[in-house]
């Protein structure tokens, strides 16, 4: 029975330290009588947080900056780029960027992921076989959920829906989209849903990503989760339209989808990259406003989409760093408002993936991370990086923290 006593921690907002046990992974009140003590760690007055979750990430297709030319930084140039590039993809070369990224990941405190594979004719299986050894090879680290969607099209691309299904019964436990690919943007929504209720899965929809309030598809996503009972079940991602309505319709659609259960995934660094580039003076922030959207009661939460290549050239799997990012585009800066960035990469993540024994109460599961930080909020403000981290109540990672060499 393995057991480890975490001494002198700051939980939360409380200055007073504390101590938590773990008992075969996971948090309990109190270890049991017949265990004997495994490790002990004491934090000395450290931070102690649930590890960080990602819940949108494409490792397939990560690190290939070098492969592409980046000139216009559009969308569509991101989509062109990347396709030419992926016909070159074999299942070692997935494998290995999608490892280095991983491992950037984990450094950087992130337990549990959600990554999005593509799946239609040109790549066949090769990214899917590649993520899957990923999954199994980096249990002892991160959770890896995949999500397998047509990025190509579904509906105008024959044999893709035969690949998705493949996924499903073969690993894959969500169901991604990419209706503005598809020649018939709906009907790629609808035959989605009607997928996800007959391998009872979820749905995480790439959406209005844009600028232009015309042409939303949000609204027929709601629709579809009402009429299905998804509820809770359906993400959108991007969902940069969002950002170009008034508050009044931006209020009225957020209690729509509070309602319905549509779920919002923020991607700042891709989005910021990506749009406006057709301003020059007053060029638009254009991220999803996620904070108006929770005051509507929607489930937010932030995340990386991309790490070099040409839909995001930069990134190092830092998810504080994404947060911090969202909250100077989006001018939170309060204590409250930090928080608030924080819990979506973390404790609203959860809930938007649906995770059970997310936290650290007992019963929950011993992924954590140690920073030498004053409180939740300046890990978002001052940028931290994590001392160490926890998968399971087993020590994946440690960084030494830096020091001054003065010469005088």
């Amino acid at each position: 029975m393995s057991t480890l006593m975490i001494s002198n921690a700051r939980v939360g907002n409380d200055p007073t330290p504390t101590t938590l046990y773990v008992e075969n992974g996971r948090f309990v009140h109190a270890l049991s009588r017949d265990s004997s003590l495994g490790e002990h760690l004491d934090l000395e007055g450290r931070l102690l947080l649930p590890g960080l979750i990602e819940t949108h990430i494409h490792l397939d297709k990560a690190c290939i900056m070098q492969r592409c030319q980046l000139q216009a930084g559009t969308l569509a140039e991101a989509v062109q780029q990347t396709r030419a590039a992926k016909a070159e993809f074999t299942e070692e070369d997935v494998y290995q960027r999608g490892a280095t990224v991983l491992d950037k990941a984990i450094m950087q405190g992130t337990s549990y992921m959600r990554t999005h594979v593509e799946l239609d004719p040109q790549i066949g299986l090769i990214g899917f076989d590649a993520i899957k050894r990923l999954q199994a090879d980096y249990a002892w680290a991160i959770t890896l959920e995949i999500c397998v969607f047509p990025q190509e099209g579904l509906l105008n691309n024959p044999g893709t829906e035969a690949l998705l299904r493949h996924g499903l019964e073969n690993g894959a436990t969500v169901l991604g989209g990419c209706p503005y690919t598809d020649s018939d943007p709906l009907g790629q929504i609808e035959r989605l849903f009607e997928l996800a209720v007959e391998y009872d899965c979820d749905l995480d929809f790439h959406l209005d990503f844009d600028l232009n309030p015309q042409g939303m598809t949000i609204d027929h996503v709601a629709r579809c989760t009402e009429r299905h009972g998804w509820g809770g079940r359906v993400t959108v991602g991007h969902a940069t339209k969002l950002s170009a309505l008034p508050m009044e319709d931006l209020m009225s659609l957020g209690v729509r989808l509070a309602e319905v259960g549509v779920q919002v995934t923020c991607l700042p660094s891709t989005d910021l990259f990506l749009t406006g580039r057709e301003h020059f003076h007053n060029k638009p922030r254009g991220l999803a406003p996620l904070a108006h959207l929770h005051g509507c009661g929607v489930t937010c939460s932030l995340s990386t989409n991309n790490i070099g290549n040409p839909f995001t050239p930069y990134g190092d799997a830092s998810l504080v760093r994404q947060a911090n990012l969202f909250a100077n585009v989006s001018q939170l800066g309060t204590g409250p408002e930090l928080l608030q960035c924080l819990a979506w990469v973390s404790s609203e993540s959860a809930r938007l993936l649906r995770l059970t024994d997310y936290g650290l109460d007992a019963g929950c599961q011993a992924d954590f991370i140690v920073f030498d930080a004053p409180s939740p909020a300046a890990v978002i403000a001052e940028i931290s990086a994590p001392l160490m981290g926890y998968k399971r109540g087993i020590r994946t990672f440690e960084r030494p923290q830096g020091r001054l060499l003065r010469t005088r």
